[in-house]
C-alpha cells in the first residue's frame, strides 16, 4: 500500500468520526466538528472583545478633550465587551442547529441552569450590570464595605469587584454584595472629606495656645484645605475626661489623604505633637486620685525619683497583749 493511500485513509476515517452525528437538534445534526466549531466561535468572541475593551480604553486614554471621564468610559468598553460575548455566543448556538427563535427553550435553558445552582454567579452577573449601569460604583473609588472590607476599587467583573486595600492587597468581592449590603462610598460625587482628629492635654493648658498650634500643624500637611472659606479647620472641646482636655481637629483633605485614613490620621498627629511640644503644651499621662479612708502609708522616693509605695512591718502587739 503506498503512503499516499493510507494517508488518504486516514483522513476519511478521522473526518468519519469527526462528522458521525451525536444527536439531531432541529435539522442539524450535532456531530464533534460542529462542537469544535462552537469552542472556536466562543473563544474568538472572548478574544475579539478583550481585543476591543482595550483598543477601545487606549484610544480614550490617547484622546484630548474627551467628554467622558476614565469610569464612564470603563463602564461603556464594559459593557460592550458582555454584549460581543452575548452575540458570539447566540451565533455559536445558532451554528450548533439551536433555533433562536424558540425563546421558550433558551428560557428552560436558563431555568434548569439557575436550578441547578447557579443562583449566585447569574445574580453577581446581573449586579455587576447594575453597578455599570448606574454608576453608584465607579472604579477608582474609595468604599467601606457592611463586612469591613475596605479599599480602592479597581476591577468591576463580570462575577466580582476586586478592591484593593492600601497595602496592597486584593480582595475579591461578590457583586451582589454590593446591591444586597450596605456600602459607604468616600469619593462617590465628591473629592474632598471632613476627618476628626481626636487628641488631649493637660489640664491647665491655654486652650487657645492649643488651637493656634494645631492649626499650624493642619498648615505643614499638604493635602488638607486651608484656603477655601467654607472649609476651614477648627479645633473643638469636645469633653473634659479623666487626665485631659479632649480637643478634636476638624480637617476638610483632598482626594489623595480621603483614600489613605490611617496615613493621614497619621501624618496628622506627627505634625500636632511637633507644634504642642514647640508651644510647650503638656500631653498629658494618665492620673489617679488614691483616697484612704484609715490608716497610713508610708511612701519612699526611688533612685530614679519614682514614687512607691514602702513595705510597712506589721503592727507589734499592744500593751494590753503584753
Amino acid at each position: 500500500m503506498k503512503v499516499e493511500d493510507l494517508t488518504d485513509d486516514i483522513l476519511q476515517t478521522l473526518w468519519h468520526w469527526a462528522t458521525l452525528p451525536w444527536l439531531q437538534i432541529g435539522d442539524t445534526d450535532v456531530n464533534l466538528l460542529r462542537v469544535l466549531g462552537l469552542g472556536f466561535i466562543l473563544f474568538f468572541a472572548w478574544w475579539f472583545s478583550s481585543l476591543l475593551e482595550r483598543g477601545l480604553r487606549n484610544v480614550a486614554a490617547r484622546g484630548k478633550g474627551t467628554y467622558m471621564n476614565s469610569s464612564g468610559m470603563y463602564a461603556l468598553t464594559r459593557l460592550i465587551r458582555y454584549a460581543v460575548w452575548i452575540l458570539g455566543s447566540l451565533i455559536g448556538l445558532r451554528y450548533l442547529g439551536l433555533d433562536l427563535t424558540n425563546l421558550a427553550l433558551i428560557g428552560g435553558a436558563i431555568g434548569v441552569g439557575i436550578g441547578f445552582g447557579l443562583q449566585n454567579i447569574f445574580s453577581n452577573f446581573i449586579s455587576g450590570l447594575i453597578l455599570l449601569l448606574e454608576k453608584t460604583l465607579k472604579v477608582g473609588d474609595f468604599v467601606d464595605l457592611q463586612s469591613g472590607v475596605m479599599g480602592r476599587v479597581t476591577e468591576i467583573g463580570m462575577r466580582y469587584t476586586r478592591i484593593t486595600t492600601n497595602d496592597l492587597v486584593d480582595i475579591i468581592v461578590p457583586n451582589s454584595e454590593f446591591i444586597n449590603g450596605r456600602v459607604t462610598n468616600w469619593s462617590f460625587d465628591e473629592r474632598y472629606r471632613r476627618i476628626h482628629i481626636p487628641f488631649g492635654v493637660a489640664y491647665g493648658s491655654d486652650k487657645h495656645k492649643v488651637r493656634e498650634a494645631v492649626l499650624k500643624a493642619v498648615e505643614a500637611v499638604p493635602g488638607c484645605i486651608t484656603s477655601v472659606p467654607a472649609r476651614q479647620p477648627d479645633v473643638w472641646l469636645t469633653k473634659f475626661g479623666d487626665s485631659s482636655l479632649d480637643f478634636e481637629l476638624v480637617v476638610w483633605v483632598e482626594h489623595e489623604l480621603m483614600i489613605s485614613p490611617g496615613a493621614t490620621s497619621a501624618r496628622l498627629l506627627w505634625a500636632i505633637e511637633d507644634q504642642l511640644r514647640l508651644a510647650e503644651v503638656e500631653i498629658p499621662f494618665p492620673q489617679r486620685d488614691l483616697h484612704l479612708r484609715s490608716g497610713s502609708l508610708r511612701l519612699e522616693l526611688g533612685e530614679q525619683g519614682q514614687l512607691r509605695v514602702a513595705d510597712t512591718p506589721p503592727p507589734g502587739p499592744g500593751k494590753d497583749d503584753a
